[in-house]
């Protein structure tokens, strides 16, 4: 029997929901990129359910996004403080709402992805 997923152990849909809607209530209010999702988001339900697929394909979930992460960041002109500012919280917000492990593996990934798009965007 395979072992369980971590899209499993952090409660599947309705778990990585949770935490979305918890760190992205915070970074809606942030002064650094609060803003940025401010000038761009306006459904943010759908919004949500589409970062939630990006994440679920990402933790052993099935995979529901269909791709251009990298691309849709590129237009945003992305600096370092505003990475610093998400991953901030996300660190946050992982630690808060998850079991230690389970929070230590989604941020190794959001690490992972900041740092790829950091070398895209030359931030």
């Amino acid at each position: 029997m395979a072992a369980p997923t971590l899209y499993e152990r952090i409660g599947g849909h309705d778990g990585l929901m949770l935490l979305l809607r918890r760190f992205y209530a915070d970074v809606r209010q942030h002064q650094v990129i609060g803003p940025v999702f401010a000038e761009r988001i306006s459904d943010w339900p759908s919004h949500l359910e589409k970062i939630a697929g990006f994440w679920s394909g990402l933790t052993g979930g099935p995979a529901l996004y269909g791709g251009g992460m990298a691309a849709r960041h590129l237009p945003l002109r992305l600096e370092a403080p505003h990475f610093e500012a998400w991953l901030g919280l996300w660190h946050r917000h992982c630690r808060a709402h998850l079991p230690a492990s389970e929070a230590e593996e989604m941020i190794a990934l959001a690490d992972n992805i900041g740092r790829r798009l950091r070398e895209i965007t030359g931030a």
